[in-house]
């Protein structure tokens, strides 16, 4: 198994793995930890192609109409599936729908990772954010949101929100793609961006939280973690993946705060929020089909991790598979509960072979709108600047590898 999973995520897969081969004699998974991103997926495609592949490789969803599309995955069959007990109905219809690919399934989902909104009590208490619990009291709307960033840089002297924001960063994608969902504007119809006046409102909305001095402008994301974990930030806009480093902090007294966390406020019309999910694939490995036996342990492995992932949830991802996913335990974990909500206002990239994590639209997104909340661009800059080189792959012909 070829992986890209690094960090937490990384020591939890391989926890899997050991399990697994320790839990039967037939079969056994080696994995390598290749690097995050476009040099992962290079690499897939490239060895796919040439028949060097791996046997087995996690991908994520967004990125299934790229790989699906341009043989670079196996389709599975079924029969095959039913034959390893694995079945539709036994994960979230969302998901599963996100693993096929023009009516045919090439992927088992995994989970399903949202941004979520982080936040240090003891900042948001003396801004005068929390109920009589402890608790963020609700936030609803963009003039609410920037009000409490504002109110914990005014009353603490820390920055109200710390994200990632420097040249190549992700999160502002992320988090513009997120907003515009809440307002109904369409990013792509008809092969053309559609965003329009819409998209220049958001990205220069959010870009106003930097250029008033409530979040530090530049920071790249161990950067922006680090800011919040130090006690140097009231809130925090990230993924649930730094869910486990917080619990860990915690639990070793190490963290020096009480943390909460909730769903991205609902700005517009409702809380839609970008996800993504992890899930396992089978590369083509064009001249070389895989050998029936392996194919059966291939599968064996995925059935495996799906019906034992509660501990792939205790890295806060929410599992797609329902059995666990709806369990006693996985609805009682902590601090998951608090962001459970979630996962019902999910909205993914839209499908098409440029798009997904780090793609190439995600990667021209990144060199240009960090440019907006530094100021150095303003953002209907940025955004005609990404425009202009990301329109040239809405109108290019999906590449068969």
């Amino acid at each position: 198994m070829w992986t890209l999973l690094s960090g937490g995520d990384g020591a939890r897969m391989r926890a899997m793995v050991e399990d697994f081969n320790a839990s039967q004699r037939a079969v056994r998974v080696a994995s390598t930890t290749l690097k995050w991103g476009e040099p992962f997926y290079t690499k897939l495609i490239t060895s796919s192609v040439v028949g060097a592949g791996p046997d087995i490789a996690t991908v994520h969803l967004s990125r299934l109409p790229n790989l699906a599309g341009g043989g670079v995955l196996r389709a599975i069959s079924d029969a095959e599936l039913a034959a390893a007990g694995l079945r539709g109905s036994d994960y979230f219809p969302r998901q599963w729908e996100k693993s096929r690919y023009e009516g045919r399934n090439y992927a088992i989902p995994l989970d399903m990772h949202p941004m979520v909104m982080y936040y240090n009590k003891t900042l948001a208490g003396k801004a005068g954010l929390l109920d009589g619990a402890g608790v963020l009291k609700p936030i609803v709307g963009y003039e609410a949101l920037t009000a409490a960033f504002a109110g914990v840089r005014e009353r603490s002297g820390k920055a109200g929100l710390a994200m990632e924001a420097s040249q190549g960063s992700y999160a502002i994608w992320r988090l513009w793609l997120s907003l515009l969902n809440q307002r109904k504007a369409t990013l792509i119809e008809n092969g053309r961006f559609a965003y329009g006046r819409a998209g220049v409102e958001e990205l220069a909305k959010v870009s106003a939280w930097f250029t008033r001095g409530y979040g530090p402008a530049g920071l790249d994301y161990p950067a922006s973690t680090s800011q919040f974990m130090g006690g140097g930030a009231g809130f925090m806009l990230n993924g649930v993946w730094e869910v486990p480093e917080l619990v860990r902090a915690t639990r070793q007294r190490t963290l020096g705060f009480e943390y909460g966390i909730v769903p991205l406020p609902r700005l517009y019309q409702d809380a839609s929020v970008w996800t993504d999910s992890h899930a396992f694939a089978i590369p083509s490995n064009e001249g070389k089909p895989m050998d029936p036996a392996k194919l059966q342990g291939v599968l064996a492995f995925m059935a495996y991790v799906s019906r034992h992932s509660m501990g792939w949830a205790e890295g806060g991802h929410v599992p797609a598979y329902r059995p666990v996913a709806e369990s006693p335990a996985a609805r009682a974990l902590m601090p998951n509960a608090l962001y459970a909500e979630a996962a019902q206002n999910v909205v993914y990239d839209p499908d098409g072979w440029y798009m997904g994590a780090a793609g190439p639209v995600e990667a021209m997104a990144s060199k240009f709108m960090p440019g907006a909340l530094s100021g150095q661009l303003t953002p209907a800059e940025a955004l005609d600047m990404f425009e202009k080189e990301a329109s040239r792959l809405l109108r290019k012909r999906p590449p068969r590898y």
